[in-house]
């Protein structure tokens, strides 16, 4: 019933009037449309026609603020409403705690999230290109780590360094030889040949993995409790009534020690000062004698490697479904890396934190319980949408002068 209510009183039918109507008025008038529809359409699922009419008539000054963000957090506030209201036996309404638990795990995923789409971000600020082969090497790291840990008897933490140096020399190889013309200018349309040649390497890659292991198949590598290390071998923390798992813990910390080693190295050392200048302007970085070629190699070779060392920590705490994580981990990274802003490595981590708990919360609190997971990414999507609408640069970014 408050559905239905809310349907007719506001909701989706005022708002796409709102986005239609509301900008031809400004046309009209010759005032400027360019967020009109925008708040068109928030004001009419707030507020419906009382809203619509309200901008119809005094066509205010449209601030990004006052009149979209604003709006846009009352109508989250509604629907979270109408949520509690039309599910009142679902378990996140019902159970405060396991609500907390899944934001938790939400965050924990985050962090290597993060690091999986830093990785991308380091490749665009210093080099200007979008890797379309990013989730292959994430899914890279996460198949080879379950190769090694199926002959070594070691706890799968092992396998993380070796992913790293082998993703870093891959990367650098990639880097030396398929993307050389890029960096000397012999690429006539580089952008293009970069999506070309990433994407190419990607279905490469793909295939490759596939046939390793024979078909299509969900991989997983032994858990990070069932070897022990440090004397811990529970695979669950229980504070009373929250549960802690130590895998996704484990998972979380590694990622957060790899983002904060790489927020060191872009910050505090040499080889990150070179990778900022060069980003900002590769003339004036060759002029005080960097090398714009070796740090093309360099910040390639350590994207992959981020993206491989995320793929390493996941698989012993999820199940690896070859080839499909590819395309899921790729689409998250170019989620997070818009959602924090292009360029920015700090964005990251709040796009990171940000797509993990929504998704968390997605899959925790879905009505029907057997479909949340299905609707996790499309869930991060809508997100995504609805942060361009609102940020177009991100949660970091800046706007272009």
């Amino acid at each position: 019933m408050e559905l239905l209510l809310w349907m007719a009183l506001a909701g989706p039918l005022w708002s796409t009037a709102g986005a239609i109507l509301v900008p031809r008025r400004y046309r009209a008038i010759r005032e400027d449309p360019r967020l009109a529809g925008l708040a068109g359409g928030i004001w009419g699922a707030v507020a419906g026609p009382a809203g619509l009419v309200w901008l119809y008539r005094t066509t205010p000054l449209l601030r990004r603020g006052r009149h979209v963000i604003i709006p846009g957090t009352v109508l989250l506030a509604e629907l979270l409403f109408v949520f509690v209201r039309t599910n009142p036996s679902n378990t996140c309404v019902t159970d405060g705690l396991y609500l907390v638990n899944q934001v938790q795990n939400g965050l924990t995923v985050g962090l290597v999230y993060a690091t999986m789409a830093a990785g991308l971000t380091l490749i665009y600020s210093v080099q200007r290109i979008i890797s379309f082969s990013h989730g292959q090497f994430v899914l890279l790291g996460g198949v080879t780590a379950f190769l090694f840990l199926q002959q070594v008897d070691l706890n799968a933490i092992a396998a993380i360094p070796v992913i790293a140096i082998g993703t870093l020399l891959l990367g650098m190889v990639v880097a030396a030889t398929l993307l050389r013309p890029i960096q000397t200018g012999r690429a006539e349309r580089p952008d293009e040949y970069a999506i070309l040649m990433t994407f190419g390497l990607g279905v490469f890659m793909t295939y490759a993995l596939v046939g390793v292991l024979g078909s299509p198949v969900g991989v997983r590598a032994p858990r990070y409790t069932d070897r022990p290390i440090f004397g811990r071998d529970a695979s669950v923390i229980e504070r009373g009534d929250i549960r802690l798992r130590i895998d996704l813990l484990i998972a979380g910390g590694v990622g957060l020690l790899v983002f904060l080693g790489l927020v060191w190295l872009l910050y505090r050392t040499w080889l990150g000062r070179s990778f900022r200048a060069v980003s900002m302007d590769r003339q004036a970085a060759a002029v005080v004698g960097i090398d714009s070629g070796r740090v093309f190699i360099l910040a390639f070779g350590l994207g992959c490697m981020l993206a491989g060392i995320a793929g390493a920590a996941l698989v012993p705490a999820f199940n690896f479904q070859v080839p499909d994580m590819a395309a899921q981990t790729a689409i998250r990274s170019y989620v997070i890396v818009v959602l924090g802003g292009l360029g920015s490595v700090p964005g990251a981590l709040a796009g990171a934190l940000f797509l993990g708990v929504t998704e968390a919360l997605t899959a925790a609190c879905y009505p029907d319980p057997t479909k949340g997971a299905t609707y996790q990414v499309a869930a991060g999507l809508l997100v995504f949408l609805a942060v361009l609408l609102l940020r177009p640069q991100g949660f970091f970014g800046r706007k272009e002068p």
